[in-house]
């Protein structure tokens, strides 16, 4: 398996690559995060040691049984599930980004739960682009508000925006979902000019993110290979 992960990562940051050149922009200005949802220890260690430092989990249940087994490792962990309000202490103490904060009352429990000694915690907000029922994001019109009001708050610092738009094997689709995204995003920099991350694309539409404007790309099943089923040992 860590043989494969790698070679699966080289192939995905060469794909990147040429998204990239593509669309003349640096492959330095891309995050690549690996999705390790149901995925092992060994499966994490082994793209961290293939130079993918970014991880995001996206059940606090699953997280907390892994991190202590790779305490050793500079990973930069990344909650990017749906927020439950009992899980926010947890995710606050032990979390440097949050990607999927579509409520107040979520970064304010997040902000309040933050310990002092702690950096602020990196949040993106998660915008539901297509309006979709079975899907979490603050809709476009309440984004705005939103923002302001978290960008407010004590121990949180807003970095940009999350979405997963409405599946597509439509390339243009895919586009189209992406760059109304990355026009919410330019519409909060004009306030914010300090914001700087884009968090859409995944496996599937990596190439149309990356043409978009991501910043940071969330891989699982590139580097991971299909999620394995039933309840994962870390």
């Amino acid at each position: 398996m860590p043989s494969d992960i790698a070679d699966n990562i080289a192939k995905v940051r060469q794909r990147i690559r040429k998204a990239c050149i593509k669309n003349g922009r640096a492959e330095t200005a891309l995050t690549l995060l690996a999705v390790s949802k149901t995925q092992s220890v060994a499966a994490i260690r082994a793209a961290v040691e293939a130079g993918v430092i970014d991880i995001g989990e996206s059940y606090w249940q699953e997280a907390e049984r892994k991190m202590p087994e790779l305490v050793d490792l500079p990973i930069v962990w990344h909650f990017i599930g749906p927020l439950q309000t009992n899980k926010t202490r947890a995710i606050a103490a032990h979390f440097s980004w949050v990607h999927s904060v579509d409520r107040l009352k979520i970064a304010e429990r997040l902000a309040a739960q933050r310990a002092q000694g702690l950096p602020p915690l990196n949040i993106c907000l998660q915008v539901n682009i297509n309006d979709e029922a079975s899907k979490a994001g603050v809709s476009a019109a309440e984004l705005p508000a939103l923002a302001a009001a978290v960008a407010a708050l004590p121990q949180l610092r807003l970095r940009g925006l999350m979405a997963i738009p409405q599946a597509s094997d439509d390339v243009a689709v895919q586009r189209q979902n992406f760059a109304r995204v990355h026009a919410l995003f330019e519409q909060l920099q004009q306030r914010w000019p300090q914001l700087d991350t884009l968090s859409m694309g995944m496996s599937g539409d990596l190439d149309a993110a990356i043409l978009e404007g991501s910043t940071l790309l969330r891989i699982g099943t590139d580097i991971f290979g299909a999620r394995p089923r039933g309840n994962t040992a870390p």
